[in-house]
């Protein structure tokens, strides 16, 4: 790809081969969903790769600087639907903090591979170092300033030999797999001054997609017992009545009518924040539904705020045959609390948005219950960090998901966030049920896949059976640590290797 640029002055060499890199940026989210070609991720980062392999430190952190604008500013650009048409920012003022949030996330993809400099000109330390450096940068976004593990490369390999890779190192060993076998790309125009090197790579990498094939039909947790019969219901209430008061009634009403018709089905499940209103001051309505659930030997699972003393918690429970309450933990800021709020609360709506003054909850919470089985749960955001929701799942039979996505509107984010929920059914070897309030929910399997789903924006049931599971696989036990430590190994030894080559 540098290529292209080689006939043009030096400084418009630079400026082509950034320009270069925001456009494999801004084709890398094709490889998630909606769109779901894994190829293109992988094509993207081949052209990252070509594109600062031979560049200095400076001129590498500002074309990763560029790809990170291009990724970001496309992947993630429901943001701005999320600020502007439900937060109610004005445009020009949702469009700056959308461009402050995508310029610090190529910041964090960018920084790490400032590091890349010591590789130059050498395709067998490359085709280590670039995936390594990928990893740690989906690594660091995933925590820093807490977190965004969103547009992961690993998350486009769901459904492609790569995927057996997960239950063993989770969705970064994806990732790190695809980079590093679009920095064995990069390198094909160097086979033939390089040719053992690039050879081994290539080798390397169809050895390590053979594997994930052939893991694939490994199962690594067993059914627990025969299938339940579950139903979802998915309300599609506009965000705008959900949160008034006044429509209350009418939205309980509405839950109670729909369930009517569903209480021969072992588990019933409402989506997040299904009661849009503090659990203690709707009890008659919930003691109500416990009663029927009970009777008829059904359990109830909803999303409902709750308050404990003087905090409030973004919360599920579980009624009549089952038992249990989960509050979230990994809270959205600015959606369910407000950072430095003294200063920021009232001076525009955004900051000011229904329930968003909510507190995390505890670290070890026990496992909701529905008959005899556990089920771990992971309210909207949380599905999509790996190694919060592998610390639960272990003892769990079921994974459980509910979400309010309207924030997201008809943007690609649903989309993303459902394929992120779908990984963590494959990491843990779990069948999910994902309960949202107008889409995507489905039901998937143990593996990953789908086995029914709703289409979005509609009122709708989804009803279906799912086979709970026990045991759990090396990802549940382990997390992502087997593979941030060799990661990280890997550039440390860079880092060695550099600095006792810069003393001979």
């Amino acid at each position: 790809m540098p290529d292209l640029c080689r006939s043009l002055p030096a400084g418009q060499q630079r400026q082509g081969r950034r320009l270069l890199a925001l456009l494999a940026g801004a084709l890398y989210p094709l490889a998630l969903a909606p769109v779901e070609w894994s190829a293109a991720g992988i094509l993207s980062a081949a052209a990252l790769c070509a594109l600062i392999q031979d560049s200095g430190p400076r001129e590498t952190l500002l074309r990763c600087l560029w790809f990170g604008l291009g990724m970001f500013g496309v992947g993630a650009s429901w943001v701005y639907v999320s600020i502007h048409v439900y937060g109610h920012a004005p445009v020009a003022l949702a469009a700056l903090f959308t461009s402050l949030f995508v310029i610090l996330l190529a910041l964090c993809l960018a920084v790490p591979f400032s590091l890349h400099g010591l590789v130059r000109h050498r395709p067998a330390l490359t085709v280590l170092a670039f995936p390594s450096l990928w990893v740690l940068a989906e690594w660091f976004r995933g925590w820093f300033l807490t977190g965004f593990p969103w547009l992961y490369l690993g998350n486009g390999h769901i459904d492609s030999w790569l995927s057996g890779w997960a239950p063993l190192g989770g969705v970064l060993a994806l990732s790190w797999i695809a980079a590093f076998t679009g920095a064995t790309i990069a390198q094909l125009p160097r086979l033939r001054e390089h040719r053992r090197a690039v050879l081994a790579a290539l080798l390397g990498s169809g050895l390590l997609w053979l594997a994930g094939w052939g893991l694939a039909g490994h199962s690594w947790t067993t059914p627990a017992s025969s299938p339940i019969k579950v139903a979802l219901l998915q309300p599609a209430l506009p965000l705008e009545q959900k949160w008034d008061n006044d429509a209350l009634l009418r939205i309980l009403d509405i839950y109670h009518d729909e369930t009517t018709k569903l209480w021969d089905n072992d588990l019933v499940i409402w989506p997040e924040s299904a009661i849009p209103e503090l659990r203690h001051r709707v009890d008659h309505f919930l003691n109500w539904i416990d009663r029927q659930a009970q009777a008829n030997d059904t359990t109830l699972i909803t999303g409902v705020p709750t308050q404990a003393g003087g905090l409030y918690y973004n919360s599920v429970i579980a009624i009549g045959q089952g038992a249990g309450i989960y509050h979230k933990r990994h809270l959205v800021p600015f959606g369910e609390y407000v950072p430095l709020e003294q200063w920021l609360r009232g001076t525009i709506r955004f900051f000011d948005l229904p329930m968003s003054a909510f507190s995390p909850g505890g670290g070890e919470q026990p496992l909701l219950r529905a008959g005899s089985h556990s089920i771990a749960t992971a309210i909207c955001y949380e599905v999509v960090y790996q190694d919060l929701v592998a610390r639960t799942t272990a003892d769990a039979d079921l994974l459980l998901t509910v979400s309010n996505d309207t924030w997201f509107g008809a943007s690609i984010g649903p989309h993303q966030h459902f394929q992120m929920a779908r990984m963590r059914a494959l990491e843990n070897g779990k069948p999910l049920l994902r309960g949202t309030n107008d889409g995507i929910t489905a039901i998937v399997d143990n593996r990953g896949k789908v086995q029914a789903r709703l289409p979005q924006f509609e009122r709708a049931v989804l009803s279906g059976e799912v086979v709970p599971h026990t045991g759990a696989t090396p990802f549940a036990r382990l997390g992502s640590l087997p593979v941030i430590l060799w990661s990280l190994g890997v550039v440390f030894c860079l880092l060695a290797a550099g600095r006792w080559k810069s003393r001979g």
